[in-house]
Parts: C-alpha cells; sequence; structure tokens
C-alpha cells in the first residue's frame, strides 16, 4: 500500500450483492467485506434486492450475517426495489456514494457488477471492480457484449475466481488479459462439532452410508441428477441414505422426484441449516453434481472435513478436486458415472480415508479465507495508488 494512502485516511469501499444470502458467492461477498481491516478500510454492504420476501426462504442465515456484519461494524444498505424500471430504488446508493467520497465499488456477480459499473460512474467512483463467482455464458446474445463492453469495458478489473473462468472470459468472450485476475476463493476452517449428531437426530444408525450435498436448489446445480444416481445406488448398496441442505426454487420439482423415483427413506431434504460443520460430520461421501460451477465454497468445506469428493468436471471444479486424488471428477449430467463413482466408493473405505485427508490438507494449504481477503484488499490500494489517489 502506498505511504500516501496509509496515512490520510481509510478507504471506503462499498460491496454491492443482488441478496444478503443465497448461494456461495453472497456469503463470500459478505465475508470478504467484513474482513477488511477496519483501520485501513470504511466498509458498506448494499444489498441491491433487499425484502424480508425475497428472503424468507433463508431466515436464519439472513439474520447470522446482520449480526456478523454489526459485529464487524460493516453498515448496511438495502434498497428495495418494484422492478428492473424502479430507478427511483438506486438513489440511497448514489447518495452515499457520492455523499461518502466513495473510493471504490466492489459488485459481485453479473446483475451487481452491472449495478457497480452503471451506479460508481455515475457518482464519480474512482475505482469500480467487477467480481465474477461462476462465468456461465450460454450462448444468450446479450452476455458477451454486456460481459466485454460494459462489465470489462467500465470496470478497473474483472475478477474471475478460478483459472478456467479467466481462460473463458479472455478466449470466449474476447475480454482483454489485461483486464482479467485472477484471485481465488477461500475458507475459515471449519470449526469443531459441539458434540451433537445429525445421525441421530435423523435416526441413521451406526455403520450406514451417507452421501450429501449442501446447496441452494436451483437448476444449474442439478440436484436431480444426484436423485436419479441415487435411485441406481440405492438398488446396488441397499441401505443408502442421502441428505441435501439448502432451499430454493427447485424444491417442489425435486420432493416431486424423490416420489416418482421411491426415495421418500433414502433421501432428506434439509432445508436451510447454519449447522453445516455437523451436517458435513455426517457423511461419508460430498457430492456436487452442477452444471457450471466457478470455484465452490462448498467443495472447500467438503475438503476441510476431510471428505471425498464426488464431482462434475465444469468450471472451477478440477482446480480444487484432482481426480483420483481428493476425490472423483466425472461428467455433468451423467447420472450413471455418478452413481458408479459413489458405489465404489463407498465399497473402499480405506480410499475414502485416503482421498478425504489429502482433499484437507489441500485445502488448507491453498484455499484460506485470510489469503482471499489479503490480495482483495492489497488490489484495491494498488488501483488506487495506479491513480495516484490519496484518501482522505
Amino acid at each position: 500500500m502506498g505511504v500516501g494512502v496509509k496515512a490520510a485516511g481509510r478507504i471506503r469501499v462499498v460491496t454491492l450483492i443482488d441478496r444478503l444470502v443465497q448461494g456461495g458467492a453472497e456469503r463470500l461477498a459478505v465475508q470478504i467485506t467484513s474482513r477488511l481491516d477496519p483501520e485501513r478500510f470504511d466498509r458498506t454492504i448494499c444489498v441491491t434486492r433487499w425484502s424480508d420476501a425475497a428472503h424468507a426462504d433463508f431466515a436464519p442465515a439472513v439474520a447470522q450475517a446482520r449480526a456478523d456484519l454489526d459485529a464487524a461494524d460493516v453498515r448496511f444498505l438495502g434498497l428495495t426495489r418494484r422492478g428492473r424500471t424502479d430507478v427511483a430504488a438506486w438513489r440511497p446508493l448514489v447518495r452515499q456514494l457520492r455523499n461518502e467520497h466513495t473510493h471504490v465499488v466492489h459488485g459481485h456477480m453479473i446483475g451487481s457488477n452491472i449495478a457497480a459499473v452503471v451506479m460508481g460512474r455515475l457518482a464519480r467512483v474512482p475505482i469500480v471492480v467487477s467480481h465474477e463467482h461462476s462465468w456461465a455464458f450460454t450462448g444468450s446474445s446479450w452476455r458477451i457484449p454486456v460481459d466485454r463492453y460494459l462489465i470489462a469495458g467500465r470496470s478497473d478489473v474483472l475478477l474471475a475466481c478460478s483459472r478456467e473462468d479467466e481462460r473463458r472470459m479472455v478466449e470466449l468472450e474476447g475480454i482483454r488479459p489485461d483486464q482479467v485476475r485472477f484471485i481465488p476463493n477461500g475458507i475459515d476452517a471449519q470449526p469443531p462439532t459441539p458434540g451433537r449428531s445429525l445421525r441421530d437426530e435423523l435416526g441413521i444408525a451406526p455403520g450406514v452410508p451417507v452421501i450429501g450435498s449442501v446447496g441452494t436448489l436451483r437448476p444449474e446445480k442439478r440436484f436431480d441428477v444426484l436423485l436419479e444416481a441415487t435411485a441406481r445406488a440405492r438398488d446396488a448398496r441397499p441401505g443408502l441414505r442421502v441428505l441435501i441442505a439448502g432451499e430454493g426454487p427447485e424444491r417442489a420439482a425435486l420432493e416431486a422426484q424423490i416420489k416418482r423415483l421411491g426415495l421418500e427413506d433414502v433421501v432428506t431434504l434439509l432445508g436451510s441449516r447454519t449447522d453445516v460443520p455437523d451436517i458435513l460430520a455426517a457423511l461419508d461421501i460430498a457430492v456436487v453434481c452442477s452444471d457450471f460451477e466457478g470455484s465452490p465454497l462448498s467443495v472447500m468445506e467438503y475438503m476441510d472435513a476431510a471428505l471425498p469428493v464426488v464431482g462434475s468436471r465444469v468450471g472451477g471444479i478440477p482446480d480444487l478436486v484432482e481426480d483420483g486424488v481428493h476425490g472423483m471428477l466425472v461428467e455433468r449430467r451423467d447420472p450413471r458415472a455418478l452413481s458408479d463413482a459413489l458405489v465404489a466408493l463407498l465399497d473402499d473405505p480405506a480410499r475414502r480415508k485416503a482421498l478425504g485427508e489429502a482433499a484437507r490438507a489441500r485445502r488448507r494449504a491453498e484455499f484460506d479465507l485470510d489469503q482471499t481477503v489479503r490480495q482483495i484488499e492489497d488490489l484495491y490500494a494498488t488501483l488506487l495508488d495506479r491513480r495516484g489517489i490519496t484518501v482522505a
């Protein structure tokens, strides 16, 4: 950090997210903002789609996030928008950016990235950072020009959370390499469980094989593939139990699929939970079968819990899980391959243990939240120094 910036005052940062909690990207944005050094940074979180109704399914997690922000002395600004054309709803944000003389506005994911460049430039914020958490361009005609010309073109830097996302931004979307920077995600070491057993709570006997997954019930997470794979694995390994923790718009469809496949006694939808360490402690294998991912925090949590990971070979998952070293990778939307991988690991406890231990060692060596935060802090300071801006 430049001497002038450090001596003159704190860097004022406003972080933009669509919702306070929903998935890993939102959670990471809150964690990064909360962890910024309070002696160097004045921090605000702005939720651009704030309403009780929008967050109702995640009430416990919302309450925890608000408490964590308060404890970290991070200011909160919620924008209640009636629709995309509700321009007036943005006034509190623009007012704060201008009146507080904000130095950095940092958007997370495409909606808030667009808001960051539009509102940030409108309010004459000197530094705009856009952060993509799961590059998912699938051919939509609007996405390439929006990413290339609006988000990357009007940001000081576009952050990618995996090397694969960085490559696709440059090679497939035509964004200049100097506009993109890779900063890996990270998590804290997961806290030990307080002696509480989720297996006991759910009546799962010792020795019963349990696989599971944690994530928002959205279409791209493809929990339907996990259910199809479960039906196959259940036939090969009777007694199998599957736990899925999370809430979201696909719940009704998944409940119907569970009934259709006759999995009512096999699969438990746990809903929104705040006791992720307890859930992971109940598992033998963790699964992620998404259509696309950036660098999922859930996979890092599985690794830290010393669980072997069976995952789709998409996005940044191969950056985290080396096939045969930390888990097993399969092609997306392939329930047969997913089932085969699960059965193979269920049949080999020694291999499960070895893969899980290797996964934990890698997570702790390479994907730590404090490292992520320090890189973000250094980025903000470097961009301000490059512009010759002294913080007052």
